[in-house]
């Protein structure tokens, strides 16, 4: 090759060098050509990613249709780069168990996340734990059930069992014919909060008998006991929270340690029965049949915040509250919470809306709820972005349901008699 052939050469890479480097730059720093915007025409600009977390690992993951790639073996998290900022419908699957489909923007610069994605089993394994049940009640510790069984086989009328569900083993507590021969009726049962002891009332010849039975000793000692002294007219309700007292009295004033919190009092009505809830972030509630008030800081007054209530509970981090009616279930967030949009402490969003009455609803961990709508046990994420991922996990007849949070994560289902328990969650 002559002298002046290589210079030629020398140029013509130089200048494909000049004309690549800065594409490859640009490339390397995220920008793209858009041929197909969502705003129509065509453009230049910068990737964004979508960083997804599933349980179970492994799971396979789609976008607009096409798999991309499985989550990692190790946490079940997958970083998808350089998407073109759109609008992309997410799927997660895996083999034997219900999908996870929402559609997600993916904007400019920014990591869209989904780090909370569950897949829950399409068949969940439910095992027979006891016949003949007609109520029952979880210890505080979850580790205990007491079941209420009628008409026993000796004839003795109900009796009083103990599940031990790390044992799995049931044992007899007491019967009816250990309270009075002349027949009694259970009122209501009460644990006590180190899950050794219950309070029971009972009502025989039209008048009530308190007892306190402890579960702790072998055998079980009943002991009948004084009933506790009414409050006070001048209290109509107290909770106790982190150390602190709080107080409602006769007058609709609310105090706090001795301090009195409202400005405006509440109209107490007489014959009422109410009741207070404490969460973090000095949230408080009050409880007057089946209204729920809130206490307003700024104003220092109780205003109504949802009626019809059925059940108020927070979630396991503490961050959030569930609370539902007949018919609705709505979230608050007791603190700031960063997502697609800033949710600032104290604002509810309503999640499901169904035409099923809903009995009973429970925190599944701090971003999936698990209710009963009808005779359909359901499963519902909190993340309202598009559409809620809804999974039907089972059906049975009017069934009452209890999921153990504190304990072994299992579901537990009271139908017809029978109690059943699931497998367990989030292995």
């Amino acid at each position: 090759m002559t002298r002046r052939a290589s210079k030629i050469l020398f140029f013509v890479f130089f200048l494909i060098f000049l004309f690549f480097a800065p594409l490859m730059i640009l490339y390397y720093q995220g920008w793209r050509f858009d041929f197909d915007p969502p705003a129509g025409g065509k453009r230049i600009t910068q990737t964004g990613g979508l960083f997804l977390k599933v349980i179970p690992k492994q799971a396979e993951i789609y976008l607009d249709g096409k798999l991309v790639k499985k989550t990692d073996f190790f946490f079940g998290s997958l970083l998808i780069e350089n998407l073109l900022p759109k609008r992309y419908l997410v799927e997660a699957k895996k083999n034997g168990y219900f999908s996870w489909k929402k559609d997600l923007e993916i904007k400019e610069r920014e990591v869209t996340e989904a780090k909370n994605i569950v897949l829950f089993p399409e068949n969940m394994d439910f095992e027979i734990l006891a016949k003949n049940v007609e109520k029952l009640w979880f210890s505080p510790d979850g580790r205990k059930i007491i079941l209420y069984e009628d008409s026993t086989p000796a004839g003795t009328g109900w009796a009083l069992k103990l599940y031990d569900l790390e044992k799995n083993l049931k044992s007899h507590l007491i019967e009816e014919s250990d309270i009075t021969i002349k027949g009694a009726n259970l009122m209501s049962l009460e644990w006590s909060q180190d899950s050794k002891e219950v309070a029971l009332e009972v009502r025989a010849q039209e008048r009530s008998k308190y007892f306190a039975l402890r579960i702790d000793k072998i055998p079980p000692i009943l002991t009948e006991k004084e009933p506790a002294p009414p409050l006070s007219e001048k209290l109509q309700a107290f909770k106790t929270f982190n150390g602190n007292l709080y107080l409602l009295d006769e007058f609709g004033q609310l105090f706090k340690n001795g301090e009195r919190l409202t400005q405006k009092p509440f109209p107490v009505k007489s014959e009422t029965e109410y009741s207070l809830e404490i969460f973090p972030e000095d949230f408080i509630f009050l409880g007057e049949n089946q209204i729920l008030y809130q206490f307003n800081p700024d104003s220092q007054s109780f205003e109504k915040f949802f009626e019809k209530i059925n059940g108020l509970k927070i979630s396991p981090d503490n961050k959030k509250l569930l609370f539902f009616s007949d018919s609705e279930i709505w979230v608050l967030f007791l603190k700031e919470k960063l997502t697609r949009l800033i949710e600032k402490a104290g604002e509810k969003i309503l999640l499901a809306r169904f035409s099923e009455k809903i009995e009973s609803a429970f925190w599944l961990n701090s971003d999936y709820l698990i209710f009963n709508a009808g005779n359909k046990i359901k499963i519902a994420e909190i993340d309202e972005r598009d559409k809620l991922n809804i999974v039907d996990l089972g059906e049975f007849e009017s069934p009452e349901i209890f999921f153990n949070q504190t304990s072994d994560k299992k579901l537990y289902v009271l139908a017809d008699g029978i109690l059943y328990s699931s497998e367990t969650f989030f292995k």
